[in-house]
């Protein structure tokens, strides 16, 4: 039962578990599993034939160094509470270490597992705020961009402790939000739903999200930017020298 990568047989599996523990539908999986994924980056477990638990990660880039942003972590529900995921993620910071990664990130989803983190060597090191908005009837120049352009907007808005988060990152996340860019500020967001927003990363000036909410037809919209109100990632060194960043803004909820 050692962790080992999957094999193209394993991934229905892997699908499997991924529905049962988040709940998620094919269509979001065919996207994953044709831009996020690569048998490089995960890790699973397999017990009398069946793959029990996974974890993905994503290469990021912090202060000129390789850190792996860590996702999707489950287990199957019928081998839950047996340290499966103990032993995975200890696992894969083996597994990053060797590879050469000098730390790992992960965005847990509630207090609960953010304490679990906690005990496996996780610290809390990056903020976020989140703010709604109503939309004013004035709108705003801005367009759509690509996923090129915002990559290369998105180094210039970037706070200089945010983590770099590029290629396949923004592959995945072009799969489920959409790009835009004004004269100060850059904007990725997930397709509006009905009258809300829901603005994934808001880098920039702050004060346009009135305006941009008109532009786009939505009467409210949440916007998640760089602050200091709410924890958000964790942190573990895969070596000494590895520093910690100071935002993170790009969690694939």
């Amino acid at each position: 039962m050692l962790p080992e990568y999957p094999t193209a047989e394993q991934i229905p599996q892997l699908r499997t578990i991924w529905k049962l523990a988040f709940g998620d539908e094919d269509p979001f999986l065919d996207n994953f599993f044709s831009t996020g994924f690569s048998p490089d980056r995960c890790r699973c477990i397999e017990k009398d034939g069946q793959v029990v638990s996974a974890l993905y990660w994503f290469d990021v880039q912090y202060a000129g160094l390789t850190y792996a942003y860590l996702y999707a972590v489950a287990t199957h529900p019928d081998f839950r509470h047996q340290g499966l995921i103990r032993y995975l993620i200890a696992d894969a910071h083996q597994v990053l270490t060797d590879r050469g990664y000098a730390g790992a990130l992960l965005v847990p989803g509630d207090e609960g597992l953010r304490r679990m983190y906690a005990s496996m060597g996780y610290a809390d090191c990056t903020q976020i705020n989140e703010f709604v908005s109503a939309s004013q009837l004035i709108a705003i120049q801005m367009q759509p961009i690509s996923r090129e352009e915002y990559q290369s907007q998105r180094r210039r808005l970037l706070p200089k402790d945010g983590v770099i988060q590029e290629d396949a990152n923004l592959r995945f996340l072009e799969t489920q939000a959409n790009f835009y860019a004004g004269p100060d500020f850059l904007l990725c967001a997930a397709p509006k739903d009905g009258d809300m927003l829901k603005g994934i990363e808001f880098l920039g000036d702050l004060s346009v999200a009135p305006r941009i909410l008109c532009t786009l037809g939505c009467a409210y919209g949440t916007f998640r930017t760089p602050g200091q109100k709410l924890p958000f990632a964790m942190f573990c060194p895969l070596r000494k020298d590895a520093p910690a960043p100071g935002y993170f803004g790009l969690a694939f909820d």
